[in-house]
């Protein structure tokens, strides 16, 4: 799953440890959300869009395995 993370959170000028408190976890998680090497649970995806005031689909981009 590709996401968005980075490229919104950096238009909204939030600071990649400001974000991190506000959702609750470390700023190494959200280092690796934004990379890619961690996806989020349903439940901190929620938190992250609900954050930017978009839609989950419009910051994580699930592309189908074939």
């Amino acid at each position: 799953m590709n996401n968005r993370v980075k490229e919104i959170r950096k238009q909204k000028g939030i600071k990649q440890d400001e974000f991190a408190r506000a959702l609750g976890v470390s700023r190494q998680t959200v280092s690796s959300i934004e990379t890619g090497r961690f996806d989020p649970s349903i439940m901190l995806a929620y938190k992250i869009a609900k954050i930017f005031e978009l839609s989950i689909e419009e910051v994580f981009i699930f592309e189908d395995e074939q």
